[in-house]
């Protein structure tokens, strides 16, 4: 059933389960500046491009846990990050910031689109929303700094400044690129769910249950990242949307031009090389994963989650994990994140570690089997095909290690909702072989490995590193990259404990039927980089 946007009754706010489970577990992708430029002559004007997404969108709401990833086409943000990393221009023209608070001076003759001024008061009002913990707003929650802020505007000097109550290495990278809601669409929320109120190039014009989502260009857009338009020849006058879930149909559609642009992370990019497609390469990280801390659970012990770590293939498990040639993981982010480094190289825990267990207890009693008095070892491994096709094979090649070594393994293949119920609800599992979180930030680790263990926070491996928590602390004090030294560090010593392990750097792509385009940072496509040719 079609329908035009309306507004509608406000979905039930996600618990923060919801938030942590799709945080954790979901492949988000990190880091990528790639640049396909709009080279291809001629070009098509005013036509309608079509984009391949995943899974369903139930809310168009920005700052709603589904809405935040189509949000770039009709919001825009203060400012922007171009390909390479580098903070450019958006609704603000500049800024300035420090480890407490930021300014941010907006552009002259900004508008809504349904053609009300923009005005620094108006932003302000729409960060506050955002921030606000009592709304509850899922999407929101994972953009923004990790600490409370205040935020306050001056309309005639088009300013907005922010404050927060403690250091925050990345305001300008947090708040700075939330979207911004126009007051039409503060004054009814709701509405959010299926229509848009923003400042950006385009607007949600048709809606379909299911997909696909319909989103028309605006008039007079000048506003984008360093001044980007929506009008230069080639840029479509509609983008569509469509829900595609199964890859392998993902690549028929690229093949036959079904649709125009869509991502691939599996074995089907293979039959997509030689077809003249354009193909953007947005770097991840594969199978991280995370060792059950909790009180009575037998990787509480760091000498044995040591020795186990010690005790893997890291080359083989990155070359399972790719399905190929693989490279062992470099950090817990992906290369093109901040203050990526190779931090894995002399800190993850080496075969010595193996030789510790005795000297802590742990013998093999005649069966062969590992135990410390009397008690042998058993570890519950979960995975999920859902988070990642080549997990489940990740989890058995560690299992098969780890029962060499005299562990009993419990190796359990699940849909991706028991793992997330395994991991935030009832804490039965000793070892989650996962996806990244993969954040832009390394800020926005910290609440997986610092925050105090409960149904409400992130930390559900109940890891305690003070070492961490101090290097992090240090770092929260230094503004933007001068801190990546103190961030390493601290991402060291995880690794060091073996409180998490990152199993291989990898890469999804971005194609393109006919179509060229610029991917941000966090592999999404920038909609004003857009070009249809014939």
């Amino acid at each position: 059933m079609h329908r035009r946007p309306v507004s509608s009754p406000k979905a039930r706010s996600p618990k923060a389960r919801s938030l942590v489970a799709s945080a954790a577990v979901s492949a988000l992708l990190a880091g990528c500046g790639g640049d396909v430029s709009s080279t291809r002559t001629p070009v098509v004007v005013d036509g309608t491009v079509t984009i391949a997404g995943a899974s369903e969108t139930p809310s168009f709401h920005p700052y709603s846990q589904f809405g935040l990833s189509l949000a770039p086409y009709a919001y825009d943000s203060l400012v922007s990050v171009a390909p390479g990393g580098r903070v450019v221009s958006a609704l603000a023209e500049r800024w300035r910031a420090g480890a407490t608070s930021a300014r941010f001076t907006l552009r002259e003759g900004v508008t809504c689109s349904d053609g009300t001024a923009l005005a620094a008061s108006a932003v302000a009002r729409s960060l506050r929303y955002a921030g606000d913990p009592r709304n509850r707003l899922v999407g929101a929650r994972t953009a923004l700094p990790g600490v409370p802020f205040t935020v306050s505007a001056d309309d005639a000097a088009r300013e907005v400044s922010v404050r927060t109550a403690s250091p925050y290495s990345f305001i300008v990278r947090t708040i700075g690129l939330l979207p911004v809601v126009c007051p039409a669409g503060l004054a009814d929320p709701a509405a959010l769910d299926r229509s848009t109120a923003g400042t950006g190039p385009y607007v949600l014009s048709d809606y379909t249950s299911g997909g696909p989502y319909v989103f028309t260009r605006r008039e007079g857009y000048a506003w984008g990242p360093r001044g980007a338009g929506n009008a230069a020849p080639g840029q479509p006058a509609r983008i569509v949307v469509k829900v595609v879930p199964q890859e392998a149909t993902v690549a028929n559609l690229l093949l036959t031009g079904g649709v125009n642009i869509a991502m691939v992370t599996g074995p089907d990019r293979e039959r997509l090389a030689g077809h003249g497609l354009t193909a953007v390469q947005v770097p991840t990280v594969v199978g991280l994963t995370f060792f059950n801390e909790r009180s009575g659970r037998p990787l509480s012990d760091p000498v044995l989650r040591r020795a186990l770590v010690a005790a893997l293939d890291r080359k083989g498990l990155a070359n399972v994990a790719i399905g190929g040639e693989g490279t062992p993981a470099h950090h817990l982010t992906a290369r093109d994140s901040l203050c990526h480094a190779d931090v894995a190289t002399g800190n993850v825990p080496s075969s010595g570690a193996v030789r510790e267990l005795r000297a802590a207890g742990w013998t093999k009693n005649e069966r062969g089997r590992l135990v410390e008095g009397g008690r042998p070892l058993r570890l519950r491994v979960l995975s999920s095909g859902d988070f990642g096709s080549t997990l489940p094979s990740v989890a058995e090649l560690m299992a098969v290690t780890w029962r060499a070594l005299g562990v009993d393994v419990d190796l359990v293949g699940e849909s991706g909702n028991a793992v997330v119920h395994a991991m935030y609800g009832s804490g039965d599992f000793d070892v989650v072989v996962g996806s990244s979180p993969g954040p832009q930030l390394p800020a926005q680790l910290v609440p997986y490995f610092s925050s105090p263990p409960s149904s409400e926070e992130l930390n559900f491996a109940h890891v305690t590193n003070p070492t961490y928590d101090r290097l992090v602390a240090r770092a929260l004090h230094l503004p933007g990259d001068t801190g990546c030294a103190d961030w390493n560090r601290a991402a060291a010593a995880l690794l060091r404990s073996a409180d998490v392990l990152p199993v291989a750097d990898g890469t999804s792509t971005v194609y393109g039927h006919r179509t060229t385009f610029r991917l941000a940072p966090g592999g999404r496509i920038v909609p004003t980089s857009i070009r249809l040719h014939r």
